[in-house]
Formats: structure tokens, C-alpha cells, sequence
């Protein structure tokens, strides 16, 4: 087994324990789950740093990106359930997704990535690739609140809770954490294409090329936009409003894991 593979194991089962501490009897943001949360992040932060270091050069591969992501998303995670008291119930729905990610990148750990772009100023690439990935991770909380609020929705009308919405935040709070982190993601969304125009300009003299990263990532701003506004001026909200920012998340899936899992895996 390579040492690269072996690393992605180790990463892949940090986090499972952060998924196991919400079946607890009596669960609660107490110092187990810090600690496995913890766990997690330092192994999806280390699985994403060593590769780079490895080859003396940022890693590009579908793999990575995904590591990258999931250690964005675990940070942003952690700062939430800081300041949210209901946030640490989105475990039960987070975790099981991210783990899902972990498994994906473990796969394909041996594909390889395109190289960044060598004309344009590091600077202006680093601070375009961060602003990404921090709105990556910023709309999949905001997903996994919006779909905690569904499932919590759903089992009210029903009269029907289950053992997961037992565990999950009120319908209420879901809905509250999901428009925070919606407002937010639309916010560094559009820096993101701010800068990514900023890099392509400096890297091709054009300032938006029609490529599907750029149009994907372009409607999902579009798409948050448009659910901001609907919420603000007519209530929009409930399963109408997850599922339009379950189609969000989808379309700017597409844009950063789907363009390079296509790229690097398919092709």
C-alpha cells in the first residue's frame, strides 16, 4: 500500500468517529464532540497539506480538492457550532455526506490534476482558490441546514418525528442557520468570481471564458440571488426555499468537484 493511499485511509477514518457521537443516549456539544470533531479536521487538513508539500507545488487533483473542501467545511463547521447553539445538531446529516466525499477521494487518490494557472500572479490564484473553497463550504452548510429544516418540516406535518429529527435543530433554527450562511455564501460567492475573473484576465487577456465552471458557478449566484430576494420580499422559505438552495448547491457541485472529477477522473 503506498504512502499516499495509507494517508488518505487515515484521513477517511478520522471522520468517522464525529459521526457516531450524535447516537449517543444524552448527545450534546460537549468535550466529545469537539474532539472528534477536531480529530476530523486535523486529518482532512493533513491529507490535504502533504501532497502539496510532497510535490513542492499546490495539488490540483480531483482528490484534493475534495480533502480541501471537506476540511473548509469541518473549520466552518466548528466556528458555527461555536457561535450557534443549534448548529452541532447538523452532525447527523453532515457527517455522513462528508464521509461520503472522504470515501470519493480515498477512491480516486491516484488521479492527477491540471496544472494552475502560470501566468497570472500567485497571489491572485491563492486568494481566488480560498474565497472558493470557503463558499463551497459555506453552501454545503447551508444545504445540510436547509435539509435539516425539511426533514423537520416533513415530520411535523406527518405528526411523525423520527430518531434523525429527534436529533436535528428545530425547524426554526435550521431555517435561521441556512438564510445566515446564504446570505454569507452569496456575499464570497461573488468575490469568487470577482477574483476568478481578476486570474483569467491576467492569464488569458479575456475576462470570463464560457467554460462550465464559470457558467455553473455564475447561475448558482444567480440562483442564491434570486432566493434571497424571494425570501425578502414574499417569505419565501420552507421546502420551497431548500430546494431551491438544494439546486444552488447542486449547480456549484457541478462547477468545482463535478468540472474536476470529469477532467481529472473521467477524462
Amino acid at each position: 500500500m503506498s504512502g499516499s493511499l495509507s494517508l488518505h485511509i487515515a484521513a477517511f477514518l478520522a471522520l468517522l468517529p464525529a459521526a457516531f457521537t450524535p447516537l449517543r443516549q444524552t448527545p450534546g456539544r460537549d468535550g466529545l464532540f469537539w474532539g472528534t470533531l477536531g480529530v476530523a479536521i486535523v486529518g482532512a487538513l493533513v491529507v490535504s497539506i502533504v501532497p502539496s508539500l510532497r510535490q513542492g507545488m499546490w495539488s490540483t487533483s480531483f482528490s484534493s480538492a475534495l480533502w480541501v473542501s471537506i476540511a473548509a467545511t469541518l473549520l466552518l463547521f466548528s466556528e458555527l457550532s461555536f457561535r450557534h447553539q443549534a448548529a452541532w445538531r447538523l452532525t447527523p446529516v453532515l457527517m455522513p455526506y462528508l464521509i461520503a466525499l472522504g470515501a470519493m477521494a480515498t477512491i480516486w487518490e491516484g488521479a492527477e490534476g491540471a496544472p494552475l494557472a502560470d501566468h497570472a500572479p500567485a497571489f491572485w490564484t491563492v486568494l481566488h482558490i480560498i474565497i472558493a473553497v470557503l463558499t463551497y463550504g459555506m453552501l454545503t452548510l447551508g444545504a445540510v441546514a436547509a435539509l435539516a429544516g425539511f426533514l423537520q418540516e416533513r415530520a411535523l406535518k406527518a405528526r411523525r418525528p423520527t430518531s434523525l429529527t429527534r436529533r436535528l435543530p428545530a425547524a426554526a433554527e435550521a431555517d435561521r442557520l441556512s438564510w445566515i450562511l446564504l446570505y454569507t455564501s452569496e456575499w464570497v460567492l461573488g468575490a469568487g468570481l470577482l477574483t476568478g475573473m481578476a486570474v483569467e484576465y491576467l492569464e488569458t487577456g479575456a475576462i470570463l471564458q464560457p467554460d462550465h465552471k464559470s457558467m455553473l458557478s455564475s447561475l448558482a449566484f444567480l440562483v442564491i440571488g434570486g432566493l434571497i430576494l424571494a425570501r425578502s420580499r414574499w417569505g419565501v422559505r420552507g421546502r420551497v426555499g431548500a430546494r431551491v438552495l438544494l439546486l444552488a448547491y447542486l449547480l456549484l457541485t457541478l462547477a468545482f468537484p463535478g468540472v474536476k472529477f470529469v477532467s481529472d477522473v473521467l477524462l
